[in-house]
């Protein structure tokens, strides 16, 4: 599969619920860790797409077991339509959801009304706002130095 279906597909399964903000809002924090100049994704992923999207354990729908259940909503499960398309192409055509920013590089369901202080829980990155169902955050000065 290339890579504009697989990150279609990725935005489907993540954020497929979440209506075009929402889509877009998770398009706009993968591909700010393409482009963010330093820390992990930086280093390990080295400006590629499909890097960020192949990271392990970055991506819930991007793995067949969850905390050693079958999760079958995957990427390999999620027939992206037009929509998801449309978004990730506006997205790698440098697509900025105004309501996250080119600063946002994580985001994460809480599951509940109330989204955590700091995500991840290294303190690496603050929460910046949430959108729908999703909580959205930004580095801290700690990511730098992942």
């Amino acid at each position: 599969m290339d890579t504009r279906e697989l990150f279609a597909r990725l935005i489907k399964c993540e954020a497929g619920g979440e209506g075009i903000d929402g889509m877009r809002a998770v398009a706009t924090v993968v591909m700010n860790r393409v482009h963010v100049p330093n820390g992990e994704y930086q280093r390990v992923n080295q400006g590629s797409l499909r890097r960020v999207i192949e990271q392990p354990y970055q991506f819930t729908c991007m793995m067949t077991t969850v905390y050693g259940e079958p999760n079958p909503q995957n990427v390999w499960t999620a027939t992206p339509d037009d929509v998801h398309y449309e978004v990730a192409d506006w997205a790698i055509q440098n697509g900025v959801f105004s309501g996250v920013g080119s600063q946002a590089l994580w985001y994460m369901n809480p599951f509940n009304p109330n989204c955590p202080g700091l995500f991840p829980y290294n303190g690496t990155g603050y929460w910046l706002t949430r959108i729908n169902q999703h909580c959205f955050y930004n580095p801290t000065a700690a990511y730098a130095q992942t």
